[in-house]
């Protein structure tokens, strides 16, 4: 059976083993939305990971979550990432760029004065959407959302379009491929969710119809990139960003129906819910793993439910979040059976050093207790 430090083919991409480092938003980007020098030493430090799945990046000026997150739009931040790239391909490991657009979760603060963009202008919950600032005093904090407006044909046409002009930069920046952020309410799943979707043209009605920004997105990204090299995240019952979807099981289950043809490297599933206990492991594995090629999970998993996903086959990786943030070394602390750091409040968003790359390694430990 196999085992978390066996080596896994994920469509192009052959992972040295199965410890895959989640996606995880630093905000320490530029105004400009260039990555910080200092993310190089941040990533590299991280690279025995099988994978590394980079923090949400930007496709384009419209999407902003989150202040001071990177983009993946200007030949700046393409410059700005070849560093880091290189670092963790220089430390032995692979990395992926996660792309993202945050939709109707944004602010006209964050978006140049601008209104935030979504499929149909859904805006009485705003109270319920995560927007985060940098503030002038260096805290960095939870904004209040600002309303949307449903966005024209052609908007979604050069939001696909910025899809397939970020995955051509990462690919130009090094990258050894993409994954398409669709989950935690987003851009994506709000196109698939018949609550904040109320199109009534190609884009909205059916669950066929809300999937289709998702598949023109995929085909988009997939022109730049090799399918091989393209993962997908999603959270299917994920409450985060209140997409409030009625029937989750019918629109990600034609998902995982067209997802069985997509040829994609792999599927990353969130169990978003599992962060405030509620968990739905089950349900997504019932869901995806009888089409959906290989996996992917994550979401409050601990090292030896991780190790008995994957030895049960119910997964071919896993991957880990906030241990990751807190632990660079984290394979090796599992293969060792821990000490393990526990992540601090300080720098979780925003910041410099402290809570980003001062978080000690196995060895470091162990030389400073002989002290």
């Amino acid at each position: 059976m196999p085992g978390l430090f066996d080596t896994v083919r994920l469509g192009g991409f052959a992972l040295a083993n199965r410890i895959v480092m989640a996606p995880m938003t630093r905000s320490r980007a530029d105004a400009q939305g260039v990555i910080n020098a200092s993310a190089a030493r941040y990533y590299a430090a991280r690279a025995g990971a099988g994978l590394i799945v980079s923090e949400g990046v930007n496709v384009d000026p419209a999407s902003n979550a989150f202040d001071r997150a990177p983009g993946l739009w200007t030949r700046a931040q393409v410059e700005g990432w070849r560093p880091v790239v290189d670092a963790v391909h220089a430390a032995g490991g692979l990395i992926v760029a996660q792309l993202w657009h945050g939709g109707r979760a944004s602010a006209r603060g964050l978006l140049g004065g601008r209104e935030p963009l979504s499929p149909s202008g859904v805006n009485d919950d705003l109270e319920a959407l995560q927007v985060w600032g940098l503030l002038a005093n260096g805290a960095y904090v939870r904004i209040a959302a600002t309303h949307s407006r449903a966005m024209t044909p052609d908007e979604i046409a050069a939001t696909v379009e910025a899809y397939r002009v970020a995955a051509a930069h990462a690919r130009e920046a090094g990258f050894d491929g993409v994954e398409i952020h669709g989950a935690n309410g987003y851009l994506i799943p709000q196109f698939l969710s018949p609550t904040i979707n109320r199109r009534t043209d190609a884009y909205g009605g059916d669950a066929r119809g809300r999937a289709r920004f998702l598949k023109e997105i995929v085909a988009a990204v997939t022109d730049a990139v090799p399918a091989s090299r393209v993962g997908l995240r999603l959270s299917p019952f994920a409450t985060y960003n209140d997409v409030r979807d009625p029937d989750p099981a019918e629109t990600y289950g034609h998902l995982a129906s067209w997802l069985a043809g997509a040829g994609l490297a792999y599927l990353h599933l969130a169990d978003t819910n599992a962060w405030t206990g509620a968990p739905d492991y089950d349900r997504m594995l019932a869901l995806f793993r009888p089409h959906a090629g290989p996996l992917i999970v994550n979401g409050g998993l601990t090292p030896e439910r991780a190790a008995a996903i994957v030895a049960d086959g119910e997964a071919e990786a896993v991957a880990f979040g906030r241990p990751f943030l807190a632990n660079p070394d984290l394979p090796a602390r599992i293969r060792a059976g821990g000490p393990y750091n526990s992540p601090r409040s300080i720098g979780v968003y925003g910041g410099g050093e402290a809570g980003y790359t001062d978080y000690p390694a196995l060895d470091a430990e162990a030389a400073n207790s002989s002290r």
